[in-house]
């Protein structure tokens, strides 16, 4: 998974940081991050696949929307028992804590060891913490 997520960003963050370089024209000397070459490699996309290069830059931010969620996805789904572990822990912390609000009576300090703070193992995790 890890290496699918390099796989992912490296090529998103190259491309953007080319874009946003080439598009300002914060070149360092470079002919690739020119405003020119920025023009010329759109023009020639748009030639290519025969639309305007101006809407070019806003269609590849959709695909890499649509790619990021996609690999979200992909992640969640290889997470999805920790992730729900995770989920309910939370949902018995919060369900507890309302209990609590609930015994409080109204002109009485609760401290700050009111809340119920429930170990990280009590939602039927086997998995002890670490002194």
């Amino acid at each position: 998974m890890r290496y699918l997520l390099i796989a992912w960003a490296a090529p998103l963050g190259l491309f953007w940081g080319w874009y946003f370089l080439s598009l300002n024209d914060m070149n360092f000397g470079y002919i690739m991050l020119t405003r020119q070459m920025h023009d010329f490699v759109f023009q020639i996309y748009g030639q290519i696949l025969g639309i305007d290069p101006a809407t070019i830059p806003p269609l590849v931010a959709k695909a890499c929307v649509f790619d990021t969620f996609f690999i979200a996805a992909l992640y969640a789904f290889r997470r999805r028992r920790q992730i729900r572990s995770w989920w309910r822990a939370r949902r018995a912390r919060s369900i507890a804590n309302a209990m609590v609000e609930q015994m409080e009576w109204p002109g009485r300090e609760g401290g700050p060891y009111a809340r119920v703070a429930l170990p990280p193992y009590a939602g039927g995790s086997t998995r002890r913490p670490s002194a």
